[in-house]
């Protein structure tokens, strides 16, 4: 099984970007789907954005409209989310995940088996 830690969130002002790092550790990670996911204060968990295991397809949230870039370095066994053009309605605690080679409905987070605590971001106006 895959575990993961994420890094890199903060604080920054709308327009700015954060670069979310991944980091993995297991044998399957390279077999693995990653995800990231999100969850506001009140609000039900999001999904942003999910990668193939070879990192040739990828998947993204509807409300993504090309600001964010998720993408994998199977050599360091990592999962990158670059964020552009933030908004304080990005503000929420970002997860990463791991789920199987072959995943049906990637924006589902029941289908992914191994979660990160989460990295804080927060988007002031």
């Amino acid at each position: 099984q895959v575990q993961v830690l994420e890094f890199g969130g903060g604080l920054v002002q709308a327009g700015g970007s954060l670069r979310l790092s991944c980091a993995a550790s297991g044998r399957t990670f390279n077999t693995s789907t990653m995800g990231w996911f999100r969850q506001a204060p009140g609000k039900e968990r999001e999904f942003v954005a999910a990668i193939g295991w070879r990192g040739r397809t990828t998947y993204y949230g509807d409300f993504v409209k090309g600001r964010f870039t998720i993408s994998r370095d199977n050599t360091k066994m990592a999962a990158y989310l670059q964020m552009n053009s933030l908004q304080p309605g990005d503000t929420a605690l970002y997860s990463c995940a791991a789920g199987p080679a072959f995943i049906i409905e990637p924006a589902n987070s029941r289908r992914y088996y191994s979660w990160g605590p989460g990295t804080q971001v927060t988007v002031s106006s």
